[in-house]
């Protein structure tokens, strides 16, 4: 009876904390999916982890930076890490309307007038 209390208080301390949850490689590739370039094309800092939610800093090879995003969460499940979301800073420039270097317009772009 003590090991399985012990295990729930563990599961549940673990449960929900980003930085068990958010290894630096899935945040790597889920980056790199969301910008839509090559892993290694951009370095990360500035990481908080808060809760459920990690956010950093990117900048890119070709100096373009960008503020981002992910949520993640370990349950008895395994491990749950969202798609990153990350803006551009300093542009308010619009993403490419297709063919760009990376970047797409895609209908959820078009429906926010991003493109």
């Amino acid at each position: 009876m003590r090991h399985y209390f012990l295990a729930v208080i563990c599961a549940g301390l673990l449960s929900g904390c980003a930085s068990v949850a958010v290894t630096q490689d899935v945040l790597q590739r889920n980056t790199a999916h969301a910008l839509g370039i090559e892993v290694g094309a951009f370095t990360i800092s500035d990481r908080v982890d808060e809760g459920v939610k990690t956010s950093y800093r990117v900048k890119t090879k070709a100096g373009r930076q960008y503020s981002c995003y992910v949520t993640g969460v370990m349950s008895y499940a395994g491990r749950t890490v969202s798609d990153a979301l990350c803006t551009e800073l300093g542009g308010g420039k619009k993403p490419a309307s297709g063919g760009g270097k990376g970047q797409q317009c895609n209908d959820l772009l078009k429906a926010a007038g991003k493109c």
